[in-house]
């Protein structure tokens, strides 16, 4: 079954790590890609810009309004995903667990509906 892991961390907080954590993070997802790929459990994954560089689109009454930045305010904001192959839910919480942003931020796990 396919599942999404979606990254939800304080973009804020990224300007001020320091170079060498940075380093060590990117290292860390790094790893787990290539750990997710060697099991043949990757089927896809993206960081994404930050919210800054979001435009929202909505139809009010008919028309399209479009909005600079997300939707909402949150203290985290939806920063990447990994597109996962996994048997179960529990091997995708496993897996999404190894994920580094589950350090300090949150990853949402979800499965991908299925249209027959």
């Amino acid at each position: 079954m396919k599942y999404i892991c979606l990254i939800y961390e304080d973009e804020t907080l990224v300007p001020s790590r320091p170079e060498e954590e940075m380093n060590e993070i990117m290292g860390a997802y790094f790893a787990f890609t290539n750990e997710v790929q060697a099991a043949g459990k990757h089927l896809g994954g993206e960081a994404l810009m930050p919210t800054e560089t979001a435009t929202t689109v909505t139809i009010r009454d008919g028309n399209r309004v479009t909005t600079d930045g997300p939707f909402v305010e949150t203290k985290e904001q939806l920063g990447g995903f990994y597109l996962l192959d996994c048997e179960n839910l529990d091997e995708a919480i496993e897996l999404a667990s190894k994920i580094p942003s589950a350090k300090w931020g949150a990853i949402e796990v979800r499965p991908i509906m299925v249209f027959d």
